[in-house]
């Protein structure tokens, strides 16, 4: 699992045991469409303590297999927290997934598996970072997925800010922001306040350890520029299949061969385009179809076809499809192959029924991902940024998650 955070392994002793950071695991071939969120659109669940979650996923076996779940609660760091499963659940996890059915009047047959937090069996106690393990009836583990709980104890307000750095002026955004801790009072905001920046809910690029640079009155402030940047990027591409048989803006053509296949147009490279704005959803996706009521069950899958020009400047280096649909994983499923007779990079990926976003990412010699060769860096480019505020007082056995942020860089400023 190549892409998934990049951050060194670190261990401490837990009642003489050592502990390692929780990553998100992702799933073997058979299983599709993990559909993670909270009461938002978002497939990112962060949620208040008491609210719901739902995760989805498709069995393309179809052979009504059993699942179960396990829930880790997680430190700031994504290693497993000191408490006890008693002190952060009420009830039992390792529970079978109950709700599932199989698709109906779909060419390509599939079990779809519903779990909703909290249920008659389980609740959550506290807040924090948590991670959700789905495994299979033999034990092994299927995959997994971070969410975020927290408890609404602050308030954080912030600003999206240009680059005061000419050599990234016009490529990287500045978060800027501050938090009121006028109802929690904080003795120590150095040590007991820890952040964590995600960029449109991306771990792999999220900033850690990030001091307040002074206090003024309750508010806690936090006015970098390169310490809280990050690369702009450029709006995801996106493509509908909604409708199986009538292609839209960004589809050229579609066949049907057992299965349907749709063959979106040839992509361009875009980092020395000049920046366009055009509305995406930040490399997100939603499920939909005009083929039925039930879009968990009656969607249908296709093949998509991707196809990029090949340059000189990808050589030998690989060249990904990713997005929400898959994690942003980079292994051989989502790597394209040259096409001798097109000239071109190309890759088929079966995929549910939906409106989804993706983007062309390159992992070079040695293992070094770039994100945004292809489509390049720009400060106007539309990001979302979320601000998560842990707290942990001295004794705490954990660290709690107290209030959290969003801005937007829809209002950048210099």
């Amino acid at each position: 699992m190549r892409f998934l955070i990049k951050q060194m392994l670190c261990f401490f002793f837990v009642s003489g045991l050592c502990a390692q950071v929780q990553e998100e695991v992702n799933p073997p071939s058979n299983i599709k469409t993990i559909v993670f969120r909270g009461p938002t659109e978002d497939q990112f669940p962060v949620i208040q303590l008491g609210e719901v979650i739902t995760l989805e996923f498709d069995d393309l076996t179809a052979n009504e297999q059993d699942y179960y779940y396990k829930i880790i609660h997680c430190d700031y760091d994504w290693t497993p927290s000191q408490l006890l499963k008693s002190q952060y659940l009420v009830g039992m996890d390792n529970q079978r997934i109950i709700d599932y059915e199989n698709s109906y009047t779909t060419l390509q047959p599939y079990s779809n598996y519903r779990l909703t937090i909290p249920n008659e069996n389980i609740r959550l106690k506290v807040s924090g970072n948590y991670l959700i393990e789905i495994y299979n009836m033999h034990g092994d583990l299927q995959f997994s997925r971070r969410f975020v709980v927290y408890r609404d104890l602050v308030s954080v307000r912030g600003d999206v800010k240009r680059s005061r750095d000419f050599n990234f002026l016009n490529t990287k955004q500045v978060v800027q922001f501050y938090i009121n801790t006028a109802a929690f009072p904080v003795v120590n905001p150095k040590k007991e306040v820890k952040v964590a920046i995600l960029q449109n809910h991306f771990w792999p690029t999220a900033l850690y350890n990030i001091k307040p640079q002074f206090t003024l009155g309750t508010e806690l402030v936090y006015r970098y520029d390169q310490e809280t940047s990050f690369f702009g990027g450029n709006e995801f591409l996106n493509f509908d299949t909604k409708d199986l048989r009538a292609p839209t803006f960004a589809i050229s053509k579609i066949d049907f061969k057992e299965l349907y296949h749709h063959y979106l147009f040839t992509n361009i490279f875009r980092y020395d385009q000049p920046y366009t704005y055009f509305p995406d959803i930040n490399g997100d996706f939603f499920i939909r179809t005009l083929q039925g009521e039930d879009v968990s069950r009656e969607a249908e899958y296709s093949n998509v076809h991707f196809s990029l020009p090949y340059t000189n400047e990808i050589g030998l280096d690989q060249v990904y499809v990713v997005g929400k649909f898959n994690n942003y994983e980079l292994v051989e499923e989502n790597r394209m192959t040259f096409n001798t007779e097109s000239g071109k990079m190309e890759l088929v990926l079966p995929m549910k029924q939906g409106f989804y976003n993706y983007k062309y990412v390159i992992e070079r010699e040695g293992g070094v991902v770039d994100l945004n060769y292809v489509s390049g860096n720009f400060h106007f480019t539309e990001n979302n940024y979320l601000i998560l505020v842990y707290y942990r007082d001295f004794g705490d056995l954990y660290d709690s998650i107290i209030g959290i942020g969003s801005v937007n860089s829809r209002t950048i400023s210099n």
